[in-house]
């Protein structure tokens, strides 16, 4: 039965029941595909070392993989050493930090009493009955803390091994993805293949690239607005610019927060208008240039993306998203029938600028023309 000659009707039809039951299966399968998918993505980043070293350093197959491993856990172990490092120095002014939002509290109960007609002792009483009701449910909180540990363990484990396979046996799944198509199509597949994958390598290394460009603008601002931590608040805003528009936006509070802690009040607006600025340069230098526009996604696409991989995958889910929209419009750009939904998701082509025409008469003399 061929699909293009149904009516339209049954064809909606079955779009959606297929989409409906994707996202269940996704949805379902969320501790085995969502540790798999982000172990694909590394495998890409990875995949030019993983070819260096079997073709150039002679390499077995599984010796460049486990060096590929190694290589992974050293990054993945120096990030978590350093966020832990600047997390301790962070702890040591917690008592400042108490002591400075102590004061900006009295001053903003003193506010609401005035604004608002509600006593202070009332507000004290407000905030003591909340703090209960937190307390009374602190079993639910330890359950809470530990199922994230247990879970995010887990999480890492899959991922690496994975993130073995995948390297490992790279080509085994290079020709089942051939094969399985019809033989006529056999070059045709092989040639979108490699060109997906090549694509999508591009896309991961630019993106890793704009998280070390966004990382180091960032750290270099608020070095010179003088706000404490600068450094690890500029890695955590390269890591969040990965989820578009609202990665930033939850980086701008954290950072405002801690100036306004660590600093004077105007801190907070130079540093607002400090991540302004360097969102204009990413949306509109790095991103094209790094990244690349043919695979660049469009704001309507990127926020309901993140809106569905958190339905599904909660917060990984929010960083594996646009990788994975980005994969689908490089797909849907490389099948004719599927073209149509590679532009809706990518940005809106520029109009070309029509040069003006001048017509001449035939009229016109030498004269005239000189």
């Amino acid at each position: 039965m061929n699909f293009l000659r149904l009516p339209f009707l049954v064809k909606l039809t079955l779009v959606v029941v297929s989409i409906i039951g994707l996202g269940y299966l996704l949805a379902l399968g969320q501790s085995i595909l969502a540790p798999f998918f982000l172990a694909f993505l590394m495998a890409m980043l990875f995949l030019p070392a993983a070819t260096f070293m079997e073709r150039k350093l002679r390499f077995p197959r599984s010796m460049s993989t486990m060096t590929s491993v190694f290589i992974m856990l050293m990054i993945l172990s120096g990030i978590i050493y350093f966020f832990t490092n600047q997390l301790s120095d962070f702890s040591k002014d917690l008592p400042h930090l108490k002591e400075q939002f102590t004061t900006v509290f009295n001053s903003l109960q003193h506010w609401v009493s005035k604004t608002f007609n509600v006593k202070v002792d009332e507000q004290v009483d407000y905030i003591n009955q909340g703090l209960t009701k937190l307390l009374s449910s602190s079993g639910v909180i330890l359950g809470f803390t530990f199922g994230i540990f247990s879970t995010g363990f887990g999480f890492i484990i899959f991922f690496t091994l994975f993130f073995i396979f995948i390297l490992n046996y790279r080509r085994l799944l290079n020709n089942f993805i051939v094969t399985v198509f019809n033989e006529r199509h056999k070059s045709s597949v092989q040639e979108a293949v490699n060109e997906i994958r090549i694509m999508t390598k591009k896309y991961i290394f630019g993106l890793f690239l704009q998280v070390i460009i966004v990382s180091v603008l960032t750290s270099t601002l608020l070095t010179i607005l003088g706000v404490k931590y600068a450094i690890l608040l500029g890695v955590l805003t390269g890591l969040l610019n990965v989820i578009p528009y609202l990665g930033i936006f939850i980086s701008l509070l954290i950072s405002c927060f801690i100036a306004f802690a660590t600093s004077t009040p105007s801190t907070c607006i130079y540093v607002a208008l400090g991540y302004i600025a360097i969102h204009a340069v990413d949306g509109n230098i790095v991103l094209p240039f790094v990244v690349g526009s043919k695979v660049k996604i469009n704001a309507l696409f990127s926020f309901i993306g993140i809106l569905l991989g958190e339905h599904l995958w909660g917060i990984a889910g929010m960083f594996l998203c646009i990788p994975a929209i980005a994969i689908i419009k490089i797909i849907c750009e490389r099948v004719d029938d599927l073209k149509p939904w590679g532009r809706l998701l990518g940005e809106e082509p520029k109009p070309h600028k029509k040069k003006k025409s001048y017509k001449i008469s035939k009229n016109i003399t030498l004269k005239e023309m000189d």
